[in-house]
């Protein structure tokens, strides 16, 4: 991975040994959980898909060709890693139409294997998706040993839950063309480019202000004035003062401690907690600014990530690794605190969570 990702803490500490991810796209596996049932009728033809080496927006415009659709009238809930073996569901509009015979499309896309079909009401909207379920293999390992310790680490106490170095564009770029647009040095016009540097300044101040809380050693710990968050729910209570009970709730995983993803209001926390979020924050002026002007609305993610269905073993010198999470997070931020990702030419690593 670049360094982009070096300028935020580790929870466990900077891992000592290095390895491979992705050496082979069989080497990362995604399957994604929609959380839903479909309905078994609609306008709305789902199919459900297994590729590799095939980005999702090219296997959308094929499989538009093949119903005698257009492009937009499939959608899908979350784009997935072309470098990758990955399922994912995708549908397509065709009401009055029977069920399509994808036999050819098959055959002329062999990295495409069409796993399931179904029929439903409501077609696949970005964000339709309750999470993704991981299977990696680590290789090249230099210390095993380790990687296993940091394993029982992260099933214990769980990862950071910083938004991969993916959303900050190859060297940081979209993080340093959001402060050069809130400097007013140009205008964004196209929708896609203004979308992803507001994200990447939203992601960066998120990150910044949960790596500060990591170095400080309170990330673990309630302050007077945090907003702590229930499991699967975007409302929050902000705590006026702290108490045992509330740390215990936190200690338990009933609730989570939260970081912001500012907005142009004023934060949600109070007393302790907003003076040490709006420490770091105003440390990034500029992209603060950008967010303001553009009128982005606050929310609160956990500061903490913990993989659900974590498992693995050894298989002679690898570490295969299987997990769960939720959609929006990133695997790259549980490798991360396994092992340092060793860079080597032509070669393509994990790069993507969506």
């Amino acid at each position: 991975m670049s360094d982009v990702m070096d300028n935020f803490h580790w929870l466990h500490g900077q891992p000592t040994s290095q390895g491979a991810i992705k050496v082979l796209p069989e080497h990362f596996v995604v399957k994604e959980n929609l959380g839903f049932s479909f309905a078994g009728h609609g306008e709305h033809f789902m199919v459900k898909i297994r590729k590799v080496g095939e980005n999702t927006k090219y296997v959308v415009n094929e499989l538009a060709k093949a119903c005698g659709v257009k492009s937009r009238d499939v959608s899908w809930a979350g784009l997935k890693d072309r470098h990758a073996v990955t399922e994912q569901w995708l549908s397509v509009h065709l009401p009055g139409k029977a069920d399509p015979d994808l036999s050819q499309f098959e055959a002329e896309h062999p990295g495409v294997i069409v796993l399931e079909t179904a029929r439903h009401d409501k077609k696949l909207r970005p964000g339709d998706l309750q999470g993704n379920w991981f299977e990696l293999r680590l290789t090249e390992l230099e210390d095993s040993a380790d990687i296993l310790r940091r394993l029982e680490q992260v099933k214990a106490l769980g990862v950071p839950n910083y938004f991969g170095e993916q959303r900050f564009g190859h060297g940081g770029n979209n993080v340093v063309k959001a402060r050069a647009w809130g400097n007013d040095e140009f205008r964004v016009r196209d929708k896609s480019k203004r979308s992803f540097y507001l994200s990447a300044a939203r992601s960066w101040l998120f990150n910044m202000v949960l790596s500060a809380r990591i170095e400080q050693q309170k990330v673990h710990s309630v302050l007077e004035g945090d907003c702590l968050q229930a499991p699967e729910r975007s409302d929050f209570t902000l705590i006026e003062a702290v108490s045992d009970e509330w740390q215990a709730k936190v200690d338990a995983g009933e609730l989570a401690i939260t970081i912001p993803m500012v907005g142009d209001n004023a934060l949600p926390s109070a007393g302790e907690a907003e003076a040490f979020e709006m420490a770091v924050i105003e440390a990034e002026p500029l992209l603060l600014k950008l967010i303001r002007d553009n009128r982005m609305r606050h929310e609160r993610r956990p500061a903490l990530l913990k993989p659900t269905e974590l498992a693995w073993r050894q298989e002679e010198n690898d570490i295969v690794v299987s997990f769960a999470l939720p959609a929006g997070c990133f695997a790259t931020s549980v490798v991360r605190e396994l092992m340092q990702v060793r860079e080597q030419e032509g070669r393509t690593y994990a790069n993507s969570d969506q």
